[in-house]
């Protein structure tokens, strides 16, 4: 199993790296990718925050967008407290630690930018919300403990990493955009986004219903080839006994 990887989106301050970084290797992570960092990377304020989890801050990947970010990741998580209005599985820290020792794939971790979290665009390509209890009259986490809470829950779980041979591996998320975009296409010219001002929405259902689901490469293959096989040209032959 490996072990999974944490993304900033959209980090606003060089010391919340640092010390995200740190929280992330006192339990053993050492994975960080960065959505977009608001000053650039590298980062001189990350290192001292980070006393001594260098490893983790010379490792870190740059991207340009969530996207790309978990392309090669088959289970993504989005952290938030706040109710989105999106059908997802929420769960624990906890819970999503077992759920991830026993799911075939590399998984992901979405954190926000430390003022706004994530948006629902962002939120929209994970399968899964991770929300904790916190008090609800005072619900803000800085970045750092939001990490060390997921952080804590993964190592506390190693110990009881349970097998999974013999199961097909979840599809990366680059796969799973490849058939939403097939299906886009398709939906375009049949009419489903003709009302302009909810084509966003559309849109955005449309991928909520392939990455709530740990869909195989397998099954995404043939999911592909159903989209392919309704939108391409009927020969005529098979025109004749349709009719």
């Amino acid at each position: 199993m490996q072990k999974p990887i944490i993304i900033l989106v959209r980090p606003q301050l060089g010391e919340n790296i640092g010390t995200a970084a740190r929280a992330m290797l006192n339990f053993g992570l050492n994975q960080m990718r960065l959505v977009s960092p608001r000053d650039g990377w590298p980062n001189p304020d990350a290192g001292p925050a980070a006393s001594g989890a260098d490893e983790v801050l010379a490792n870190a990947e740059v991207f340009g967008s969530v996207a790309d970010a978990v392309a090669d990741c088959a289970h993504v998580y989005a952290t938030t407290v706040r109710k989105r209005g999106m059908y997802k599985d929420v769960v624990t820290p906890e819970q999503a630690a077992t759920q991830s020792m026993a799911r075939p794939g590399r998984t992901a971790i979405l954190f926000g930018a430390e003022a706004t979290g994530l948006d629902n665009a962002e939120i929209v390509r994970a399968q899964s919300i991770i929300t904790v209890p916190v008090n609800a009259a005072f619900s803000s986490l800085n970045l750092a403990q939001a990490v060390i809470l997921c952080a804590y829950e993964w190592s506390r779980h190693d110990a009881t990493l349970l097998q999974h041979e013999g199961l097909d591996e979840a599809a990366p998320q680059e796969e799973v955009d490849g058939l939403v975009t097939q299906l886009n296409d398709a939906l375009e010219p049949a009419g489903f986004f003709r009302t302009e001002t909810r084509a966003p929405v559309a849109r955005q259902t449309v991928r909520n219903l392939f990455t709530r689901v740990g869909y195989t490469s397998q099954e995404i293959r043939t999911l592909r080839g159903i989209v392919s096989a309704l939108t391409k040209p009927r020969r005529p032959e098979a025109q004749d006994q349709a009719k």
